[in-house]
């Protein structure tokens, strides 16, 4: 594959991930803010928890959607043998982890290799925000106070 081409195809994956990330955290802001409007102005540990439990399985799920965005690509032009192998290579190397036992054909590297630059960039913009959601639950007479 050309290599121009490649960072072409990168570069939309990138933009399409960002662009899906950007969606679901907004989303997530939403329904968060939802759920804090529609509960009681004391704090409630149980209330908080889900808001937390929430939170996480929402990132979760953006992150599977990214993953499977990328799998996708990977299967659909044959960069790897099956759909299998593809989530399972778009999984590691998206976390970063590069276990090595399945690799990208020469052509196909550099898209493997901004794919993990990429989901550092979202897992640690993930993070900043589950840590500001898990930061906003405060101590009030030593009980977890409200979530602003």
């Amino acid at each position: 594959m050309n290599l121009v081409f490649e960072l072409l195809v990168a570069t939309g994956m990138v933009a399409l991930t960002v662009g899906i990330h950007l969606v679901g955290i907004a989303l997530l802001l939403t329904v968060l803010r939802h759920h804090r409007a529609r509960s009681q102005p004391t704090g409630s540990v149980v209330r908080d928890g889900i808001g937390i439990i929430g939170a996480a399985i929402g990132l979760f799920v953006l992150h599977a959607i990214e993953i499977w965005s990328y799998a996708a690509l990977y299967s659909v032009t044959r960069a790897l043998p099956d759909f299998e192998s593809a989530l399972y290579f778009s999984t590691s190397t998206y976390a970063t982890i590069g276990y090595g036992d399945i690799v990208l054909d020469r052509s196909w590297r550099i898209i493997g290799a901004i794919e993990g630059a990429n989901g550092v960039i979202l897992l640690g913009w993930s993070t900043a925000f589950f840590v500001a959601v898990v930061g906003r639950i405060r101590f009030v007479e030593g009980e977890i106070g409200t979530f602003r």
